[in-house]
């Protein structure tokens, strides 16, 4: 069956009414949602579209896994979230709001979203310290100059090290650290203003088997803390037992969005990935399997 045939359409947006009337009721909605975007077209050069009508409202408290395969739409989203892209205007129904706001200034966004990816961390590998990495945070930088830092950043800095595991590399430089070290010192970075939600964009990429264990233990310990977690994959192995809800993303669209438990099958996962799979679940991770 095709993607975009009428049955498919009407069947996601049937789920995602359900799972919307569902979480009216949920214990986060004393206050807007988080994020919230309705009907959302983005354009990359003149006419390719790399999101297409989306709609999708995120709560805070929520821990939530987007994903999708290669040119799905996942990259485009997260920068959409974070004002680096921007949608068409002129859509029917369009609603691009943060935390209740349409218009923010993107220096005040830190404090409600955090975000690592790999293109921060390509930018980060520098002859800068682990310590220098987080305490930049404060100041929207990458590494220090003439900034003053004053006693409440170092005690805040040096509490980050210590609930990430990391005060022991505090002094090393970021082009000396594995991948894995490295990107727990810009979840660091990211913490310092006591972000609503830390977006993680497919924060796994070239971790060792070692350094995967111990990065997802870091992001169940964020999720427990109270930090709203939004991890970007490919992988549905990387989504954390703290993960509740699950959003698949195929051709720029949302394909599915709802509870981890209805969406993590093997007729949707199939469908995603255009290929069959078996869904085995076990410990509260789920991992795909070749099909038959």
């Amino acid at each position: 069956m095709e993607f975009d045939s009428r049955r498919e359409v009407y069947f996601c947006q049937g789920l995602i009414l359900c799972y919307n009337k569902i979480m009216k009721n949920n214990k986060f909605h004393n206050t807007p949602p988080l994020i919230e975007f309705k009907n959302l077209t983005v354009l990359k050069g003149k006419n390719k579209k790399v999101l297409d009508a989306v709609s999708l409202k995120i709560w805070e408290g929520e821990n939530i896994a987007i994903i999708g395969p290669n040119g799905a739409g996942k990259s485009s989203l997260i920068k959409t979230i974070t004002r680096q892209y921007y949608p068409l205007a002129e859509k029917s129904g369009y609603l691009f709001k943060i935390w209740g706001q349409e218009v923010w200034n993107i220096f005040d966004l830190r404090s409600l979203l955090g975000i690592v990816s790999n293109d921060l961390q390509y930018t980060c590998n520098r002859e800068i310290t682990g310590m220098e990495i987080i305490l930049s945070g404060f100041f929207g930088g990458i590494g220090l100059y003439r900034e003053r830092i004053s006693a409440r950043m170092k005690k805040k800095a040096r509490e980050i090290t210590d609930f990430l595991e990391i005060c022991h590399l505090r002094d090393r430089r970021m082009d000396e650290m594995s991948s894995g070290e490295a990107r727990r010192f810009l979840i660091g970075r990211a913490l310092v203003h006591d972000p609503k939600a830390l977006i993680l964009d497919e924060p796994t990429n070239s971790l060792d088997l070692h350094a995967l264990y111990k990065f997802t233990g870091i992001m169940r310990k964020i999720a427990r803390a109270g930090t709203s977690v939004v991890l970007v994959t490919q992988s549905i192995s990387d989504i954390i037992p703290e993960i509740k809800r699950v959003i698949l993303m195929k051709e720029g669209r949302i394909y599915r969005d709802g509870p981890k438990e209805t969406i993590l099958t093997k007729k949707n996962i199939s469908g995603l990935f255009a290929r069959a799979v078996e869904i085995q679940k076990k410990g509260g991770y789920y991992y795909p399997l070749r099909g038959r």
